[in-house]
């Protein structure tokens, strides 16, 4: 090995560019993860001697060279490349291969929709695949793309099927990390632990650190969820070094958001501090804003503890960033796995209408040679024709409905999502614009709302925001416009509606929300929320000023104790810098005073 590295050095060919073709493209096979350098010489080899292939290697080629793009990160070019070759070949094995790697380039870039679409067409060939460890790569994407959007019964069922098919050693490690962390998000692990050992235990006979300290996280919260805190932050701290060398900055970050939380819960403020720390020195190199989430929130309870309110606040606010990313990042997966979950549907149906239409013309076909006698038959048959299509036009309309509302709707509480509450009370600020009439904006949030999440878990929290959500719009006419802005926060644009009457509604909802009994969920806890209330009077029929004006009322509010309302009325700037009220750096030009606690 030595005089080989010695002759390459010197400019003499490495022996593999003697090598018989087909061993070379073995080799740049069996390297492209493991040993990208070496990889990408073999490549350049490959290409300089393209003209010795036949069709089949050449095809080979095209794959790996479709791959170091994706490695470049020049994703379009890597698609575009994988596509043409799945749009060439004849073989089920290539087209299959092509078709994960466009999944994976998908994945890579954030474009989850396009991604199912692909995946949905690479699978329905996956039975035909001979390859085992082909069908192994493409179910196994199919895992991983199912686990990254939330659907871990799907997950569940695709690692399951790999492991089912006598998978390599490295293959099952893989697969088994998967099925782990699906079982564990479905509540499916059992009472010991001797599942999640005897993963852990796979990996590391196959060297695959990063996957078995995947599976240690999931042991970890197994074991924070049964009250064994010290054991799994001894754990992880065991492996903490072996984890950083891994040089895998989201298995890093995942880890120190872990124990952040869990050295927090312990009281160790030092350590969730420092490990907190940790997460954000790994930010730059993330795909997921979860662990981000989890350190910018220890940090700013830390601050708290510590009574540090400056930095409570900077920490604070870059939480509430982090979050409502992560937030938009797991609606925009959700919906794109519901688009493409439409799309299959609408696309089953219409082959089912086809079926149908087809048989229809066959019957016709053998009703022409019998004339008279069965004349009435085809007049039978077209009115089910007609009726058929009517039905599934109608079931297709449904269909497109359905995706209009959910483009439109919040999900979990059925009110304007924020995208459409911003459509919607534009067009309401303009028509009062024009015809002279006042409007008023009232913005409320859920006070410790975190807290109920964390002490009831988030399907307490899910019930609070739907009863709020209900509350909230018996105050609003056909007229106004309700929607929530993301998390625990909502709006109400009040269309005619002066700033007295505005503050009045927004008194009523804050005393109603105070009232909503919590005995249902089976746990006894307070819901109050804070207000900020403007109309157009004060800031104009500027959507993002009436915004900005509410919202720094409804941080005042917080900031005064919660559970009240303020109003803006710029007339009162000079009042309210004389009375040292608690206010962020940022905000000026504005004076207020609140209704009621």
């Amino acid at each position: 090995m030595a005089a080989l590295m010695l002759l390459a050095s010197i400019g003499t060919a490495p022996a593999s560019a003697f090598a018989p073709l087909e061993k070379v493209i073995d080799q740049a096979e069996a390297l492209r993860s493991s040993d990208p350098k070496s990889f990408l010489r073999l490549l350049r080899q490959l290409e300089e001697r393209s003209d010795e292939a036949d069709a089949a290697q050449r095809e080979r080629i095209e794959y790996l060279k479709s791959y170091s793009l994706v490695f470049e990160g020049k994703i379009d070019l890597a698609v575009a490349n994988a596509r043409a070759l799945m749009a060439s070949t004849k073989d089920v094995d290539t087209k299959f291969r092509a078709g994960v790697l466009v999944v994976n380039a998908y994945a890579l870039n954030r474009q989850f929709t396009e991604g199912l679409r692909q995946l949905e067409e690479s699978l329905s060939l996956v039975n035909d695949v001979r390859s085992r460890d082909v069908r192994h790569q493409g179910l196994g994407v199919a895992a991983l793309m199912n686990l990254q959007i939330g659907q871990n019964r799907q997950a569940l069922f695709y690692s399951e099927r790999i492991l089912a098919d006598k998978p390599d050693g490295r293959t099952a490690c893989l697969a088994r990390q998967v099925q782990l962390d699906a079982k564990h998000n479905l509540a499916l692990l059992g009472a010991d632990d001797s599942e999640l050992t005897r993963g852990i235990e796979q990996c590391t006979k196959e060297r695959e650190p990063a996957a078995a300290n995947f599976i240690r996280i999931t042991l970890a919260k197994k074991w924070a969820d049964q009250g064994q805190r010290d054991r799994a932050v001894s754990m992880l701290q065991t492996h903490l070094r072996e984890i950083e060398a891994t040089r895998y900055p989201h298995l890093i970050a995942e880890v120190k958001a872990l124990l952040a939380e869990l050295s927090l819960e312990k009281g160790d403020m030092g350590a969730a501090e420092a490990y907190a720390q940790g997460v954000l020195a790994q930010s730059g190199n993330l795909t997921s804003t979860l662990p981000l989430v989890k350190a910018y929130r220890t940090l700013y309870q830390v601050a708290q503890k510590k009574s540090d309110t400056e930095k409570a606040l900077g920490y604070y606010q870059s939480f509430a960033e982090a979050d409502k990313a992560y937030l938009n990042e797991v609606k925009a997966r959700e919906l794109a796995y519901q688009i493409v979950r439409q799309e299959t549907l609408q696309k089953t149906q219409q082959i089912n209408l086809l079926d149908q239409q087809n048989q229809v013309l066959q019957l016709q076909g053998k009703v022409d040679q019998q004339a008279a006698q069965n004349t009435r038959l085809i007049v039978i048959l077209l009115i089910v024709l007609v009726a058929s299509i009517g039905y599934w036009a109608f079931k297709i309309k449904r269909v497109q409905l359905s995706l209009k509302k959910m483009a439109e709707t919040d999900a979990l509480t059925g009110i304007c999502n924020r995208h459409h509450f911003t459509i919607r009370a534009e067009r309401a600020l303009a028509e009062c614009a024009r015809n002279g009439e006042q409007a008023a904006l009232i913005m409320f949030d859920l006070d410790h709302f975190k807290n109920i999440n964390d002490r009831f878990g988030h399907g307490t929290g899910d019930w609070a925001l739907k009863e709020v959500s209900d509350a909230s719009k018996g105050f609003c006419r056909r007229i106004d416009v309700i929607g929530r802005l993301g998390g625990e926060e909502f709006a109400i644009l009040m269309y005619g509606c002066d700033l007295r009457a505005a503050a009045r509604v927004a008194e009523d909802c804050r005393v109603r929300l105070a009232q909503i009994d919590t005995r249902e969920t089976g746990h006894v806890f307070a819901i109050t929320g804070s207000f900020g209330v403007t109309s157009s009077m004060q800031s104009g029929y500027s959507l993002a000023k009436l915004l900005s004006h509410a919202d720094k009322q409804l941080y005042r509010a917080k900031h005064q104790g919660r559970n009240r309302v303020c109003v803006y009325e710029p007339t009162q700037e000079h009042a309210r810098e004389a009375s040292n009220v608690l206010e962020l750096p940022t905000r000026e030009g504005r004076a207020e005073h609140h209704i009621g606690a």
